[in-house]
């Protein structure tokens, strides 16, 4: 077999050499010169210019209601996938309207350029949107341009037909089917259109699910539940009708799925269950974004809630992955799950003598100056116990927004306790050392 296929691709070289070297490719590319040389391709020029402007000037009036801007409209409006569209609809409109007078010779390379122009714009959009962090997606959009530009340059020069026979030419069977090189490319083809579209989808589901992102932790902890869920259902399915598409019969994936599944219960145990602990998590609500929790010593606020694992993010800034398995089956302390108020404590000393049911009163007063402190459950002061060096204070207080920081606030309270202190007359006891010199 190895034997006919490599007679059959030396036949199919011979055959595209001999097809390159009778000029037909100069003369394909001659005959589109000669039409660009007309008096008519002013005309198409200027009516693909008046094409571009109403594009355009559409894409602006849309910009202007729009404060949001995804992948129709991109970043500055005409980066997006909006503006090709509709210049390639505009521009097919006024080569059919006028194919009657003015025969098609500008039109023959705008209109496969601008379709190149939309389906690159429209891939670019579509992974930025679904990989906004990875640094592999620049990669992708240079390969997948240089691919369209490379098919267009096929095209115009009339080579494309060629070399899809020459590649069609090249078959081999396998598995009792036949295949060819160009079916191959075909389907990867196919295949990668269908899983951008998938993902353009679970996209825009997600985006549309989770537009009410300043809701309450429950309800945004659901939103995205249902995001993740109809995210990895989509390219499930997308995955499958791509396999199809490339010519791959999904019976032949049953021995795949029970090697999965073996691996899954050996080496994938642990990544499994992250995103099954990742589910659970969300459909419980025992964990909701924008909770105070501690896990592990690290306390933070929970930022997102990924299907593999949780972001912590700590008040000095820093950010903690947590596998979601480790929230599940270790204990967590979550200070926002049923009251988000929590309890402070901050100790001082008096010095003996110091008249404390006069001097409690003024210190909640002054405690109840701090913005953040709460009236109800109100400050206290108690008196907690006769050190060697005076009497022991402990104030304690509440606070509703742990998220915002404890250190902060209780400084402001010592700060406070410590205005009190001065203007009531009252002296903080320390130890004495005597040195006596001998």
């Amino acid at each position: 077999m190895s034997g006919m296929g490599g007679g059959r691709a030396g036949s199919a070289g011979e055959g595209l050499s001999a097809r390159l070297t009778e000029g037909w490719a100069p003369t394909e590319l001659g005959a589109l010169v000669d039409s660009l040389a007309r008096p008519s391709a002013l005309v198409e020029a200027g009516v693909l210019a008046l094409c571009a402007a109403l594009a355009l000037l559409v894409v602006r009036v849309v910009a202007g209601r729009q404060p949001r801007r995804g992948i129709w409209l991109g970043r500055h409006g005409v980066d997006g996938v909006l503006f090709p569209l509709l210049l390639l609809l505009l521009a097919w409109g006024a080569r059919w309207a006028l194919a009657t007078w003015v025969p098609p010779a500008l039109f023959r390379i705008a209109l496969p350029v601008l379709l190149s122009l939309l389906v690159i714009r429209f891939g670019v959009q579509v992974l930025h949107a679904a990989f906004p962090a990875s640094a592999s997606v620049r990669l992708v959009e240079r390969l997948l341009s240089w691919m369209v530009w490379g098919a267009v340059v096929l095209w115009l020069t009339g080579a494309l037909p060629v070399l899809v026979a020459e590649l069609d030419a090249l078959r081999w069977k396998t598995g009792g089917a036949e295949i060819s090189v160009w079916s191959v490319i075909e389907g990867g083809f196919t295949a990668g259109v269908v899983l951008l579209v998938v993902l353009w989808l679970s996209s825009a589901l997600e985006d549309r699910l989770l537009a009410g992102a300043e809701l309450a932790g429950g309800s945004l902890s659901l939103r995205k539940m249902a995001a993740n869920a109809t995210r990895a259902l989509l390219v499930f399915v997308g995955l499958l009708v791509a396999l199809s598409a490339a010519g791959i019969p999904l019976g032949a994936l049953s021995v795949l799925g029970g090697a999965v599944g073996v691996g899954i219960g050996f080496g994938l145990q642990k990544l499994a269950s992250n995103y099954v602990s990742g589910f659970v998590i969300l459909a419980e609500r025992s964990l909701r974004i924008g909770d105070v929790v501690l896990v592990d010593g690290f306390e933070g606020r929970v930022t997102d809630i990924h299907t593999r694992y949780t972001v912590i993010r700590a008040l000095n800034g820093r950010e903690s992955i947590v596998p979601n398995e480790l929230l599940i089956t270790q204990r967590v302390e979550n200070a926002s799950l049923a009251d988000p108020r929590i309890l402070l404590t901050t100790s001082v000393q008096v010095a003996y003598g110091t008249d404390v049911p006069a001097l409690s009163p003024r210190i909640v007063q002054a405690l109840l100056a701090v913005p953040r402190v709460l009236a109800d459950p109100g400050p206290a002061v108690q008196l907690a116990a006769f050190a060697s060096d005076g009497l022991q204070l402990n104030v304690v207080f509440w606070i509703a927004d742990p998220q915002n920081g404890q250190g902060n606030v209780l400084s402001e309270v010592n700060l406070a306790i410590l205005r009190t202190l001065g203007e009531a007359g009252v002296d903080i006891p320390f130890p004495q050392r005597v040195v006596r010199q001998g």
